[in-house]
């Protein structure tokens, strides 16, 4: 089971086409690449029937794409947190804006994961939210604008006032918690942007998935992180 190293990069498969089955093995052996030619912590969140397949074959940490706030029991159709774990996942993202949570579910789901040693990242739309996000201590939070969210226009140029806010925000509550950015999120001067802003990660999607050269784009944004860090 890989580790996370930070800053790192998150790269979400949802449900699209280009990104399951032999697609998702795949994407994530060019993650396993770029993170080994790079040494920057490249990280996947598959399709749950996914998970399993690519945690046993590829040196990169895998991430759920949800988690339900639940234990063992009469719970059909749910994610159990224990099974994600023992299919090889480190952590997972909760509240994603595609599958959103009510705060007390939120705060249940980062408890359950800690339980059972995954990495919590919760996904937050505001400054606002980020702050009350903070006080649930979750490992990690992302600040993704939902307006922005497929875009193209990246949150770290358009409104970078917006992460330096969250930042300061989340760690006047919670100095543990580390801050990601996502939304709009597609080249490496997105990236660099974002890192510079103060960011320990990015969170991104379709503009690599759907991508025609995919390992190209995870270059250009692992060497922004290693530019940025220079």
């Amino acid at each position: 089971m890989s580790k996370v190293k930070l800053p790192m990069i998150l790269i979400n498969f949802k449900a699209y086409a280009e990104a399951i089955g032999e697609r998702a093995v795949k994407l994530s052996e060019l993650a396993e690449k770029v993170s080994s030619e790079t040494n920057v912590c490249v990280c996947v969140a598959p399709q749950f029937v996914d998970i399993p397949v690519i945690a046993r074959r590829f040196n990169v940490p895998v991430f759920a794409q949800h988690i339900d706030p639940i234990t063992h029991g009469s719970y059909t159709g749910y994610v159990l947190p224990e099974a994600v774990k023992q299919a090889g996942a480190v952590g997972s993202l909760i509240n994603h804006s595609e599958r959103k949570l009510a705060l007390s579910d939120i705060s249940a789901a980062v408890a359950r994961a800690r339980e059972v040693g995954l990495i919590s990242v919760v996904c937050s739309e505001s400054v606002a939210a980020s702050t009350i996000l903070a006080t649930l201590k979750p490992d990690m939070i992302a600040i993704e604008p939902p307006e922005l969210i497929g875009t193209g226009v990246a949150v770290s140029k358009a409104k970078p006032e917006i992460i330096t806010s969250a930042i300061k925000a989340v760690k006047r509550v919670n100095p543990e918690v580390s801050v990601l950015c996502g939304a709009g999120i597609t080249s490496g001067s997105d990236v660099e942007a974002a890192i510079r802003l103060g960011v320990e990660g990015v969170l991104i999607s379709s503009s690599l998935v759907k991508a025609k050269d995919p390992y190209k784009v995870m270059l250009e944004l692992a060497e922004a992180i290693l530019s940025s860090k220079g």
